[in-house]
């Protein structure tokens, strides 16, 4: 079993037709409650919730509080390529556009290394295109030695690869693995991932489940807020998630919510999220569970993350470059797509201890565990 023979019993419309159906007396029945299931969640999400999110945010602090401290986790992507083999409408790397291709050789890792590790970071995630022949397997097996000697905690976000490939990668060092299904309604998925091995949706849906089985310490999972519906998308994260729990507890999990933003071949949303929206989704996915790790990225403006971090989020990206190459060069016309918070992480790491937090420079885990 995995999470695809749960998926294929829940139905798109009706899940989205609950959600809007939902009351204030729903709402108000969820607030009240110590543990709350996916039927809270859906009430905390809908048009209801909004007129009470100011309890939902009282809340979320205290939760959040209570589990993770006055702490917040800092990494940084590494791009090791934009090499792509698929065609999807919403990414700068899509092998549609026409634009300069380049993977990084292990003596150019080694320079990003450098000067990552010059920003104090010590938690590094890992970004490519997916292609599988040239950036794969026998790639990974040279690059994640080069990082790993130099960061304590490594993370990717690449193509999804077989069981077997994961056990293989965590025995190089390899700690977490950030997978997003972009979007859960099938049809919808289909029409925004035209070739390539990424039209497979339940490959990529049952990625997760080969992560736990080949025993990862954390997995990443969400939607790519603008495909679809927010809501309805957003509660398939939270069904995906409360599955994975159930299935795999000795497992960690994160949850990242990242908004389209502009992009070569750029897309325009097909549901537009509000600030105050976002806000919304942060305090559901709290309260819906104060354990699992809550990750905000650069697509967000930086007064927008500052503003939002006491309310439940638990680690943040910070200088972030989306090309290969970008922190000891800077080649701009390579990148994946254009981040918002363009702050040096010097002044990121002042904001976040100006409103009363500690940064992490490495994962909390290991940083916590003696």
């Amino acid at each position: 079993m995995s999470y695809f023979d749960v998926w294929q019993q829940l139905d798109w419309d009706d899940i989205r037709l609950s959600i809007y159906s939902k009351t204030a007396v729903d709402v108000e029945r969820a607030l009240r409650k110590n543990k709350r299931d996916l039927e809270d969640f859906k009430a905390l999400i809908s048009p209801a919730a909004e007129p009470y999110l100011e309890q939902m945010a009282q809340q979320s602090v205290a939760l959040t509080r209570r589990r993770f401290g006055h702490t917040i986790g800092f990494y940084v992507p590494l791009y090791l390529s934009n090499l792509c083999a698929n065609a999807c409408t919403y990414c700068g790397f899509s092998m549609e556009n026409r634009i300069k291709r380049r993977t990084l050789a292990v003596p150019e890792i080694e320079r990003e290394c450098q000067a990552i590790k010059a920003m104090n970071f010590d938690s590094v995630l890992l970004v490519t295109g997916e292609h599988e022949r040239k950036v794969g397997m026998d790639y990974f097996r040279q690059a994640l030695p080069a990082v790993k000697s130099q960061f304590s905690y490594l993370a990717m976000e690449v193509q999804p690869l077989d069981q077997h490939e994961y056990a293989e990668l965590k025995t190089l060092g390899l700690d977490a693995v950030m997978v997003y299904q972009e979007t859960y309604n099938a049809p919808t998925y289909a029409k925004h991932h035209l070739r390539g091995n990424k039209m497979d949706f339940a490959y990529r849906l049952e990625t997760p489940d080969r992560l736990a089985r080949a025993g990862i310490d954390k997995i990443g999972i969400g939607a790519l807020i603008g495909l679809e519906e927010w809501r309805t998308d957003c509660f398939f994260v939270a069904s995906h998630l409360d599955y994975l729990e159930r299935t795999y507890w000795q497992t960690r999990y994160s949850i990242s919510f990242p908004r389209l933003r502009p992009c070569e071949g750029g897309l325009q949303p097909k549901s537009v999220m509000t600030d105050r929206q976002m806000v919304q989704l942060i305090c559901s996915y709290r309260l819906l569970n104060p354990e699992v790790e809550l990750s905000l990225s650069t697509r967000e403006s930086p007064l927008f993350r500052d503003n939002v971090l006491p309310l439940g989020i638990t680690s943040m990206s910070a200088g972030s470059k989306t090309q290969p190459g970008g922190y000891a060069d800077d080649e701009p016309e390579l990148e994946q797509f254009a981040i918002s918070d363009d702050r040096a992480v010097a002044e990121v790491a002042q904001a976040v201890k100006q409103h009363g937090f500690e940064v992490v420079w490495k994962d909390w885990h290991h940083a916590y565990s003696g």
